[in-house]
């Protein structure tokens, strides 16, 4: 009797040892307990498992990749994966070989579709968590992309799509702002996304900027700073990672950094008072983490490097004199501006001068070896590298992912609700800034016959369409990109059976092609109106036409907007949050 009481027991016992979770079978204390995460407890839970993980473990901790497919392992990229970034077949393989702490989705890389297959892309964060999970030591994953809001958007429709941050910035709305990122964070998490690289904290001053423009709330720096607090707040209060970027400031610049290196001429006075101002709100607001940008500037740093590779801009001005104690991660290591050293060399000169993520290096294979052999060789210090697991391991922590990192599947249905769409609508209503004018020419009359044209970037057809549907006499016709002389010869003549013309014009400032469409057509004597698609800039380049108006973007629901304005259905409130040179000052704006 006793022997049976005894072998029951052991049974019972048993049972409850390995129901216990890893955590708890490791020696770790329960995250899960309320009150434990900050301070002595906190601190010791991390420092124990920091000497559980091995230096493979924590050097794959460091990154965040691409990889290719829809599921974890999907088998039909094996080629383009194996050739573009020799990191596995798929994600299975990468996880498993080179034990990453994170991946970034892409819409080109297939793991958010579009249209968004929202239950697709919710089981592709499931499947890899579990993977994550899996392994021998158990940590959860960044799963992160770039969700701003308007023209850099992955989950789109039947998503909500936003107009975007210099939409918002002509709202003037920090409410606006707020409600964006709470409806972004929201939809993001219900596909397993826990990480957005997200809000633009740019100052953009410079109206040739080719990379930020429309990115940017304003070119105001209290005004960017007042909209990147407010959407740090909504981000983080959805437990979602808010990311600022790109640190120190990408706003004045006529160079793209994906394609070459910019250079920032602002002395010192200025960087703190325009480009720094917003970074140091985030981070007096509890950020959770800030991106490194590709430029280099003179003034902080005269070695020639760009911002990602400076410690004295990461290190010294990053994390000592403005205090960040929380993620530093590069931009995507795969980009022009990053590669001024060799390949293999990236992301241990990035991780040196102070970074904690290593984002999207070019070959996977090259860096984390790069990497590993660095410290193995002593030049990258075990305790240095300790602090950077430790903060990434803290972010973990602090936004739930140790506890579960799972999505349930039934979240889908948060995504693209009748509510935020609705709000969308709103916010770009509001957003659309009448500029011009002359003669009350605008809003257009059930009398008038309406041609619309311009390059097919800038919606034309749409846009008539919707016009069309209101019960207005609207045709079209859609040119290339940059208009030929054929093409602005056939908008002129089918211009001429028009009472008003609108044309759509897409960043026309720089685009000469699109200057002598505009011009040409205001030498047929007919009432021009321009609707900018996306910088508000290009009435610069044809200011005597009759009627301006700026939408910030062109989504769909920038074009319906532009439309209801058009049509007289809603009066425009917007005011630019960008001065247009010699023509229009920060805060221009008219209604009906």
């Amino acid at each position: 009797m006793k022997i049976k009481r005894l072998f029951s027991l052991v049974v019972i016992m048993s049972l409850l040892f390995l129901s216990l979770p890893l955590y708890t079978l490791a020696g770790w204390k329960d995250p899960t307990r309320p009150g434990w995460k900050d301070g002595e407890a906190k601190r010791g839970w991390i420092q124990s498992k920091l000497q559980h993980i091995t230096l493979e473990e924590k050097i794959g901790q460091l990154f965040i990749v691409h990889v290719y497919g829809k599921t974890p392992t999907d088998p039909n990229y094996e080629t383009i994966n194996l050739n573009s970034n020799r990191g596995g077949k798929n994600f299975k393989e990468v996880i498993e070989k080179y034990h990453v702490g994170g991946v970034i989705y892409f819409n080109w890389t297939d793991n958010v579709l579009t249209p968004l297959d929202a239950a697709q892309t919710n089981a592709l964060s499931n499947g890899i968590q579990k993977i994550a999970m899996d392994q021998r030591m158990p940590i959860p994953l960044f799963v992160s992309t770039d969700q701003e809001g308007g023209i850099v958007q992955r989950l789109v429709s039947p998503g909500t799509v936003f107009p975007g941050n210099m939409a918002l910035g002509a709202t003037r709305s920090t409410d606006y702002a707020a409600k964006t990122a709470a409806i972004l964070g929201t939809e993001l998490k219900s596909i397993g996304v826990n990480m957005n690289f997200a809000p633009v904290a740019d100052v953009n001053v410079n109206p040739a900027n080719p990379v930020i423009g429309v990115r940017s709330f304003s070119e105001d720096p209290s005004l960017v700073s007042d909209m990147t607090v407010a959407q740090v707040g909504a981000y983080q209060n959805e437990n979602m990672i808010a990311t600022a970027k790109h640190f120190p400031g990408h706003g004045d610049t006529a160079t793209d950094s994906h394609y070459g290196l910019p250079i920032i001429t602002h002395d010192l006075e200025t960087l703190h008072k325009i480009d720094l101002k917003p970074f140091k709100a985030a981070i007096d607001s509890g950020i959770d983490a800030i991106m490194t940008a590709h430029i280099v500037v003179p003034a902080l740093d005269d070695s020639g490097l760009p911002a990602t590779l400076s410690k004295p801009i990461l290190t010294g001005l990053l994390r000592e004199e403005l205090g960040f104690k929380g993620l530093i991660i590069t931009d995507s290591l795969g980009m022009s501006g990053a590669n001024v050293v060799p390949p293999e060399r990236v992301a241990v000169e990035a991780f040196k001068a102070g970074a904690d993520i290593l984002l999207n290096p070019p070959n996977v294979e090259v860096a984390y070896y790069g990497m590993l052999e660095a410290a193995k060789s002593g030049e990258i210090s075990k305790k240095r590298i300790d602090e950077s697991v430790y903060r990434i391991l803290e972010a973990k922590l602090k936004r739930g992912l140790f506890e579960n990192p799972y999505t349930d599947e039934s979240a889908i249905s948060n995504i693209g609700t009748a509510d935020h769409l609705a709000a969308a609508d709103e916010i770009a209503n509001k957003s659309i800034t009448l500029v011009k004018n002359e003669n009350s020419v605008l809003p257009i009359k059930h009398s008038d016959k309406i041609f619309v044209t311009g390059p097919s970037t800038g919606k034309p057809e749409m846009l008539s369409n919707l016009i069309k549907a209101k019960g207005f006499d609207s045709y079209f016709y859609s040119t290339g990109a940059s208009p030929t002389a054929v093409q602005i010869n056939s908008a002129v003549l089918q211009a001429q059976q028009a009472d008003k013309v609108i044309v759509t014009t897409y960043t026309a400032n720089t685009n000469t092609a699109q200057q002598d469409l505009v011009n040409a057509l205001l030498k047929t004597g007919k009432p021009v109106i321009v609707a900018a698609i996306r910088n508000p800039y290009d009435l610069m380049a044809f200011p005597h036409v009759n009627a301006y108006l700026a939408t910030y973007g062109d989504r769909d629901v920038s074009v319906k907007a532009l439309e209801r304005v058009l049509t007289g259905e809603f009066n425009p409130s917007g005011k630019l949050p960008v001065t247009i040179p010699s023509l229009y000052g920060f805060g221009a704006g008219l209604s009906y």
